[in-house]
């Protein structure tokens, strides 16, 4: 962590269900309107027994096409990781509200393999409070070390629209610039994605947000229909850059633009950096998702080995 939190410890990892209903109540309360600050806490689970977790790694790799085998994936940790990072933002000093916030963007760093059976410390804490142009945004960090060496690093970036945070100067910022044009490239696969991907999803990343399992709950919030889950998207590319492209340590980044409408066909470029033009890295693979047929970019991210 950048600099000192107070830490409280947790016995276990929570349940997503739990912290969703609490969520959506705290939610109602927390509006815009004046500087928000961020909580200086870390949540901590000193040991999470992965022995357990076989059958629930299977059904992953089965679903995200995920090869067979006792490591966990990035997309993987970041499922056993995200209910604690979900606990710091409803907790009630939180002053963001959970329900409608937007996923912007996530990194993350596989610093060394993560074994099936192995006992992990994990930690999460919100850190970074900064303007967006149409908001606030923030960062929910989550760590896992095992045997006391910093294994994996999570970060997501989270937008809520509305709501105003310092730069540093304690003025208003101004955010993220306006993002290029784009052009779809030559594809190298198609995702057709079925009316029950969000649920499917949901049952392996215990995320049951109605926007993803639901028409009615995704209309709540002026889709027309169930979107996927933006990081089945990142976790499936991830998927087919493969454990033998990526290595044993890596670092997976994606970008959401346009969520995917369900069901439906996404096309998708996964090409080495050296044949990308301007691309964010020196080695490693960049991907794409777009609307088939269209030029509606989803998502674009990068897998590089480290």
């Amino acid at each position: 962590m950048s600099h000192e939190r107070r830490v409280e410890e947790l016995e276990r990892l929570p349940r997503l269900g739990g912290l969703f209903v609490r969520g959506a109540v705290g939610s109602a309360t927390k509006r815009p309107g004046g500087t928000v600050r961020l909580p200086e806490v870390a949540y901590r689970v000193a040991a999470v027994d992965t022995t357990g977790e076989a059958a629930h790694l299977a059904a992953y790799q089965e679903l995200l096409g995920e090869p067979s085998s006792d490591v966990l994936p990035a997309g993987f940790l970041h499922v056993l990781v995200f209910p604690l990072a979900t606990a710091v933002m409803v907790r009630p000093d939180f002053p963001l509200p959970l329900l409608g916030m937007v996923h912007l963007r996530n990194v993350a760093r596989v610093l060394r393999p993560v074994r099936l059976g192995e006992r992990l410390e994990v930690r999460a804490w919100a850190q970074d409070l900064r303007g967006h142009r149409r908001g606030a945004q923030v960062d929910l960090v989550a760590e896992v070390s095992v045997g006391g060496e910093l294994a994996y690093r999570g970060v997501s970036t989270y937008l809520a629209k509305g709501f105003r945070a310092p730069d540093a100067s304690g003025a208003s910022a101004g955010g993220d610039p306006e993002r290029p044009a784009w052009q779809p490239p030559m594809p190298t696969a198609r995702w057709r994605l079925g009316g029950g991907t969000g649920r499917a999803y949901g049952a392996v990343s215990g995320d049951q947000n109605p926007i993803h399992t639901s028409a009615l709950g995704a209309k709540a919030f002026g889709f027309p229909r169930a979107i996927a889950h933006g990081m089945y998207t990142a976790a499936r590319a991830l998927a087919e850059v493969g454990p033998a492209r990526r290595g044993d340590a890596y670092e997976w980044t994606v970008e959401f633009f346009r969520p995917v409408l369900l069901p439906g066909t996404v096309d998708v470029a996964i090409r080495p950096v050296a044949d990308v033009a301007d691309a964010p890295a020196d080695g490693g693979f960049v991907y794409d998702g777009w609307r088939s047929g269209k030029d509606t970019r989803h998502f674009t991210g990068t897998v590089t080995p480290l």
